[in-house]
């Protein structure tokens, strides 16, 4: 294994970092996604709460 001085390391980091791409857009979906499934959750099982007299 290569040593791999810290500058150019750091160098290579924030290069990668602007290259990212669609990172925030899936962070939105899956946020997105998991509010969704709580929701629908929380509406299918509500039924469950009621007593029927």
């Amino acid at each position: 294994m290569e040593y791999t001085p810290r500058a150019a390391w750091l160098a290579e980091a924030a290069t990668a970092a602007e290259q990212q791409g669609p990172g925030n857009l899936f962070r939105v979906v899956l946020i997105v996604m998991l509010v969704g499934c709580a929701l629908t959750a929380w509406f299918l099982l509500r039924g469950y709460k009621r007593k029927d007299d």
